[in-house]
């Protein structure tokens, strides 16, 4: 009986530890398409909603953060999806690395630009004033796929699988005591509502947690 229940148990531990590497190796979904669930806002939270399985941005200035389950919202290392698309002259952007704040632009972490056609030149793909991209790469419209991946210092975004930026971030980079900064570190993603006369539609938002 004893050799038994040794067994189970070792059989139970290598099947754990197997459901942890497929789980740290796999895609998992941040967005259920039907509620804002594990998502959370501060000011202007009407900008935010769910319609027709997507979650539409449009309104005042704020910021939806992602706090759900998947990672315990702390990611450091991983991939990052979403199918984005934009209305004519909106802005938006998908930030990493972050941390929520009740209102204002997120003051931790990098933004990855999210527009089309804005009077801002910076354009979808940009590591916001980082590593900036002025080619239109998708339109106004259609539904583009924008992917992040942090791998240490490495920076990678592409747009419908065309890299639009490769950066590393140098050793040297400046570090305030407090942690608040555009620099690598850890923290999660939030959506972007830019301004009222924007109209930015996020589905299918995904990510793949990467070993340290």
């Amino acid at each position: 009986m004893k050799y038994f229940l040794k067994n189970c148990t070792g059989i139970l531990l290598i099947m754990f530890l197997f459901n942890l590497h497929v789980h740290a190796q796999s895609w998992v979904s941040l967005f259920d398409g039907k509620s804002l669930n594990g998502w959370k806002v501060g000011d202007n939270a009407s900008t935010f909603s769910v319609d027709s399985g997507r979650i539409k941005v449009n309104g005042k200035t704020a910021h939806l953060f992602y706090e759900g389950p998947v990672n315990n919202h702390n990611f450091k290392n991983f991939e990052f999806k979403a199918d984005v698309m934009t209305r004519a002259h909106s802005n938006s952007g998908i930030y990493f690395h972050t941390q929520f704040q009740q209102g204002g632009w997120p003051e931790k972490g990098y933004e990855v630009q999210v527009n089309n056609s804005h009077t801002d030149w910076r354009r979808t793909g940009s590591l916001y004033g980082i590593d900036d991209v002025k080619e239109v790469i998708a339109p106004d419209d259609v539904w583009f796929t924008e992917y992040i991946k942090v791998q240490g210092k490495h920076i990678i975004i592409k747009i419908n699988d065309k890299t639009v930026v490769d950066y590393t971030e140098p050793d040297n980079i400046e570090k305030p005591a407090n942690g608040i900064g555009r620099f690598l570190s850890n923290g999660t993603f939030a959506l972007q509502g830019h301004d009222p006369g924007s109209t930015v539609y996020f589905k299918n938002i995904m990510v793949k947690p990467l070993a340290d």
